[in-house]
């Protein structure tokens, strides 16, 4: 499983563990139900507990990946995608946003493989925790097609000689953060929707 949160935040959290009043709020607008009852009589949450929960609502549990928002040439704008889950769920945002143009799904899948291909053999990457970077996928109706990772606030280094595989899942300590499994996911959704 990928996570979105460093490590560090788990620990931190868990070391002053408060129950926490907006995040609360944050989960039940989502699910009204995943809340224990004890959660419920406070009206709070603890900041481990939302962050866990988050992370097993949307596809990053299932896929690696999530995606947080849509823009459309025509204006419209949808970022309700915190229970978009299942692969065909997944797939079907993403249809939805290619509007069927194979060449600019082909542009995306040859530039996430160069993406993969130069991070399977960066030593930044290799020695860095790289959580909630995102893919921005920018084309417009010209053919340019691009993506780039951004979002690099929360990237930190390991301690010496440790390194990371980014595709194993996370175990508490492991530090792995599921940054090239969810790739592999996403190219390999990109590429099934090209042969379609």
């Amino acid at each position: 499983m990928a996570w979105t949160y460093l490590e560090e935040e788990l620990v931190k959290a868990r070391e002053r563990p408060r129950p926490r009043k907006d995040m609360y709020e944050k989960m039940v607008a989502v699910d009204p139900g995943a809340p224990t009852p004890e959660e419920h009589a406070q009206g709070a949450v603890t900041k481990p507990r939302y962050m866990q929960w988050r992370e097993t609502m949307s596809s990053t549990s299932t896929l690696g990946f999530r995606i947080e928002g849509i823009k459309k040439a025509d204006g419209t704008c949808n970022t309700n995608f915190k229970k978009t889950q299942a692969l065909e769920q997944v797939t079907k945002v993403l249809e939805d946003f290619l509007d069927g143009d194979h060449i600019i799904l082909q542009k995306y899948v040859a530039r996430l493989e160069e993406l993969r291909e130069a991070l399977e053999v960066s030593p930044f990457f290799k020695t860095h925790e790289v959580v909630g970077s995102s893919l921005l996928f920018v084309h417009d109706h010209t053919g340019l097609a691009k993506v780039w990772m951004i979002d690099f606030g929360k990237t930190v280094a390991l301690p010496d000689h440790q390194t990371l595989s980014h595709r194993l899942p996370w175990a508490e300590g492991n530090r792995e953060d599921g940054y090239l499994w969810g790739l592999d996911n996403m190219i390999c959704l990109l590429q099934g929707l090209a042969q379609s």
